[in-house]
Order: structure tokens, then C-alpha cells, then sequence
């Protein structure tokens, strides 16, 4: 018997998208878990976006997410909106008994993510959270290699996140630059993947954190229409201030004692997604970078003649690998890890066991985020405060 669940997207722009292309693959990657997403509906103010739902398949749009929340043949809601509404809609689901996956940051600051959390909790609802690099097989393979042992006591690790899709000057000034609307600036964006892959990876808290940050382009100009994403819109001459930061390095202590760099840019000349882990054990070490996701390089002392790095290629005994593709070789995308996350979600909400990243770890990430932007700040360093509900621990 295939159960189907009922869910709902709010917003689909790039994200609901992806997350609604997700929730339709998961019936037939993963058969035996015996469900099936049925897209009941998708909420976005956006004409567009709301052709684009119908034709994903959803049975039909809307315009207001409430008209989602309310409907009852919808158990499971996504939440794709901008940073700023994520508290709003998150503390709406709960009310209305829905489970929910959410994207990160979820909310503008730590408290909001807390309430998000700690609610959802008390509710007794499953979550979701979209800290997508996790299911990549290679880094499935990374995290099971330092938690066998096999790279030897952890001691330190380097993450970092470099784009350039705010590298342009002329880019226009949207949502993501205000700290009202986004929080942080790239350090929610793109280090809080960061803080999630270095916890996960090496399944352990970072607990404290020192760090500095910068905006090297201070000014943007206003868009004249509304765009999707990061698509260029056409932009007037009239600029605004760049509120949040482009740049971050920060050092994290660790709860294993493992010391770990940070850096993060939304403005990088040259890299286009350079997403890359690297952790160092007294018996080897392990690196992946997204570019190449399909490849980890390992390093284990002892085994082989040569010193230096084997190329490992993805396959059917890392993560996920199998679901997508028959072999080595071959590569899966970032979409593909979405589907992923769709099934952990599914699966959580079909068992009652959190298996996906949840809103802890998006609690959990809020707080390292807030405590390097108050480092940023002040130049001491910062404890991170301890949460509830996470899923990266050993």
C-alpha cells in the first residue's frame, strides 16, 4: 500500500520549484518507503509562478499561502519565501497542525529561528531544513569516514562557500541586502551551510566562534520590476546602501576539540559555487568540493606506497548515490539532493522520526550565525549557545 501525503508549496520561485520537482521524484527513487507526494497546491502572489505551479502539476494555485495552511487534504508544506517571512508562515504551520521544510536561514536572527523550532517541537510536527550538501554521496562518504575512525582524532577542518552571484556592482538592490528582511548577509546565506557541513561532517557542535566580516560593494541600485532568484532585472540610477556583509572569515572551536576556518563571499571574482570541506585527522584526511562533487579525495596513512591524495568517485555505497545514477562516474546535481531532502522529509513525516535536517539544525546554524556577526562587531570571541533537535551528532 502507497500512502500519498498532501503538500502544499509556498512560493515558487527558483526554490519551490526545486522542492516541488523533489516531492514528485520521491515515489520513484524510493519505491519501498511506500509514499507518494500528491501536489495539491502552491501559493505565490506572483502570475508567473502560479502558471509554473500548474504546470509541475499542482492541482491548482493561489495566491495567499493561508489559503494553503487552511486546506485540509495538504499535511506538509514547504516554505520557499524570502528570509523575512519565514517566521510568519513557519509560526502558521504550526497553528495549523502542518509539517513543514523550510529553507535556510529560517528567519532573520537566532530568536525567530528559535521560536520557529521550539514550536514546531511542541507541537509534535516533523521538519525539514534546507541544508542540501549534506546528501551529496561524496560528503555521505566524508562523514562516515571521520566517524569509523579511519582519518584518526579530528584535528581541524576548513569550510568555505565562495560565489560570485553579487559580484556585479550593478546588480540590483533587493531584499538579501537589508537587515530587516534578510538578517546577515552572506553569512546566512551561504555560511550557514557552512556551520551545518563542518557539524555534520564532523558530528559534533561548534561552540565557539571569532570572526570578521566586511561589504566591499556598498551600494546597489534600485531594480525597477521584480525579479526571480538572483535574475537580473533592469535597474534605475538611483542606489541604496548595502546593509549586511559580503565577506566572512571566522575560526570555530569544536565540542571534539577539532579547530575549524570559515570563509564565506557573495562577491568573489572567478568562483561561480566553490563549496568546499576539508577535515585533517592524525591518520589522514578527506576534501570535496562541489565543483567536482562527484569526487572525494582521501588521504588514510598506511594504506598505499604513495603519499598524496586517491580520487574516490562517488558510488552505490556512498549516501544516496545508487537512487540516481547506475555507477562511478557519473554526477548528481545540486537538484538531485534536493530530492533527497524531500524524501527525509516524507519519510519523517510518515514515520513520526526526524531523519531529515530539521529546525534544530537550523536553530543550530542561526546561532553560530549570530554569534560570528557579533564577533564581527566587537573582535572577541563569541559561545555558541546549545540547541535542542538537531540530527548531525555522532
Amino acid at each position: 500500500m502507497v500512502k500519498e501525503i498532501g503538500v502544499g508549496v509556498i512560493a515558487l520561485g527558483w526554490m519551490g520549484r526545486l522542492h516541488s520537482r523533489g516531492f514528485a521524484q520521491v515515489a520513484e527513487r524510493y519505491p519501498e518507503l511506500g509514499v507518494k507526494a500528491r501536489l495539491v497546491a502552491a501559493a505565490d502572489p506572483v502570475a508567473g509562478n502560479q502558471e509554473a505551479a500548474l504546470a509541475l502539476g499542482f492541482q491548482r494555485a493561489v495566491a495567499d499561502y493561508r489559503e494553503v495552511l487552511n486546506d485540509p487534504a495538504i499535511e506538509a508544506v514547504s516554505i520557499c519565501a524570502p528570509n523575512f517571512l519565514h517566521h510568519e508562515i513557519a509560526l502558521a504551520a504550526v497553528a495549523a497542525g502542518k509539517h513543514f521544510w523550510i529553507e535556510k536561514p529560517m528567519g532573520v536572527n537566532a530568536r525567530q529561528s528559535r521560536e520557529i523550532a521550539e514550536a514546531a517541537a511542541a507541537a509534535g510536527l516533523m521538519t525539514a531544513t534546507g541544508f542540501n550538501y549534506r546528501h551529496q554521496p561524496a560528503v555521505a562518504h566524508a562523514r562516515d569516514l571521520v566517524l569509523s575512525g579511519k582519518l584518526g582524532r579530528i584535528t581541524n577542518a576548513r569550510v568555505w562557500l565562495i560565489a560570485d552571484y553579487a559580484s556585479s556592482p550593478e546588480g540590483p538592490f533587493t531584499w538579501r541586502y537589508t537587515r530587516t528582511q534578510a538578517g546577515a548577509g552572506v553569512v546566512g546565506d551561504l555560511l550557514s551551510h557552512g556551520i551545518d557541513l563542518a557539524q555534520f561532517v564532523l558530528g559534533t557542535r561548534v561552540t565557539d566562534v571569532t570572526a570578521m566580516t566586511d561589504t566591499f560593494i556598498k551600494t546597489r541600485p534600485i531594480p525597477l520590476g521584480v525579479g526571480v532568484g538572483h535574475a537580473a532585472v533592469a535597474v534605475s540610477d538611483e542606489r541604496r546602501d548595502v546593509e549586511n556583509e559580503d565577506y566572512v572569515a571566522a575560526l570555530a572551536r569544536t565540542g571534539s576539540g577539532a579547530v575549524v576556518t570559515l570563509e564565506s563571499s557573495r562577491v568573489a571574482m572567478g568562483p561561480r559555487a566553490e563549496y568546499v570541506v576539508e577535515v585533517y585527522g592524525t591518520g589522514g584526511s578527506v576534501r570535496w568540493s562541489f565543483e567536482h562533487p562527484q569526487h572525494l579525495q582521501v588521504l588514510i596513512a598506511g594504506e598505499g606506497s604513495h603519499r598524496g591524495y586517491t580520487s574516490v568517485m562517488s558510488d552505490a555505497g556512498h549516501g544516496d548515490f545508487a537512487r540516481f545514477q547506475p555507477g562511478p562516474g557519473q554526477t548528481m546535481s545540486f537538484d538531485d539532493s534536493k530530492v533527497i531532502e524531500a524524501k527525509l522529509f516524507l519519510e519523517s513525516v510518515l514515520t513520526g522520526r526526524q531523519v531529515a535536517p530539521s529546525a534544530g539544525d537550523a536553530w543550530a546554524a542561526a546561532e553560530a550565525d549570530e554569534a560570528i556577526v557579533a564577533s564581527a562587531a566587537d573582535g572577541a570571541w563569541h559561545a555558541v549557545p546549545e540547541v535542542t533537535g538537531t540530527t548531525f551528532g555522532a
